[in-house]
């Protein structure tokens, strides 16, 4: 409510001419806005195998103790031997200390896991996919006393979608925009100019659109002016020995013989990536530290 300043023309409003119910209800929302501090989140990048799983496990206490995070996300796209997710490498996820779970283009890998994305209101996998398909594209959870939206989507330059990313982050956010004081979204996409895109389409909608998929770390991470964090890509949980997670000498035979080559996943080396981003009581970004450490031995 805004209360007109006192002129000549009519007599000044004061809080005493209010109803007792409306002045409790004002008092009620300055006290929330002061109480309310920003929110940390971090975010890591995908999961590779179970040499990521297992470096997540040792190392997401080192980064709760350094960065303080309220809420931690991770892409478990890769979990399950380099390709897709199960309940069971989701479980693992959630064991070591994650929040919320995102996904991508391989979370239909493993047949047996449809049943448990249809259950696992945390597991969240890209909204542009059909809607019959399994899984939810969006799940909002309750963060302290704010309640955090995270969206998936799916680049729709080549990666098969059944709409477009921007329309359907749209519907998603004008559905959901008396359910959640704050939205993150991971945009698992393969080409930079479609993340950077969105990234603008998103400044001062989302508190943050971070960019997965491509599994290697981007140096562009910086508050948009409107106030959204952004990152094109945050890279992966997984060995850096390798290419992209998988052994590095079966990628090379791939390139040189450009035959078919059985992909192992890489075990040495193994870092975590991801970003830590402030959330400011408004929704948006105050800040977005790109996060690039070795894993814990």
């Amino acid at each position: 409510m805004t209360i007109p300043r006192a002129s000549s023309a009519a007599p000044a409003l004061s809080l005493a001419g209010l109803l007792p119910d409306a002045v409790a209800a004002i008092a009620g929302k300055l006290a929330a806005a002061v109480t309310l501090r920003a929110v940390r989140v971090l975010f890591i990048g995908d999961v590779v195998g179970s040499p990521g799983r297992r470096g997540l496990e040792r190392t997401l206490p080192l980064l709760r103790e350094r960065h303080s995070p309220d809420m931690v996300i991770v892409n478990g796209e890769n979990s399950a031997g380099g390709l897709g997710i199960t309940e069971g490498t989701a479980t693992e996820i959630f064991a070591a200390g994650a929040d919320v779970i995102t996904t991508g283009n391989h979370v239909y890998k493993h047949r047996d896991a449809y049943g448990f994305l249809d259950r696992e209101q945390r597991v969240v996998r890209p909204a542009n996919y059909a809607q019959a398909n399994p899984g939810r594209g969006h799940t909002i959870v309750d963060v302290g006393e704010r309640r955090v939206g995270v969206v998936n989507l799916s680049g729709g330059v080549s990666l098969t979608v059944a709409r477009s990313p921007f329309g359907a982050v749209d519907s998603i956010l004008e559905r959901i925009e008396d359910e959640a004081d704050a939205v993150l979204v991971d945009f698992h996409a393969e080409v930079t100019s479609e993340k950077v895109a969105m990234g603008w389409h998103l400044d001062g909608r989302v508190a943050a659109v971070l960019g997965t998929h491509t599994h290697v770390p981007t140096a562009d991470a910086r508050v948009l002016p409107g106030g959204t964090a952004y990152i094109s890509d945050v890279g992966m949980t997984g060995s850096r020995a390798g290419v992209i997670g998988v052994k590095r000498e079966q990628a090379l035979q791939a390139f040189v013989t450009q035959m078919p080559i059985r992909f192992e996943t890489a075990e040495e080396d193994v870092w975590v990536m991801g970003a830590l981003v402030e959330v400011a009581p408004n929704g948006l970004a105050e800040s977005i530290e790109q996060v690039l450490v070795p894993a814990e031995a």
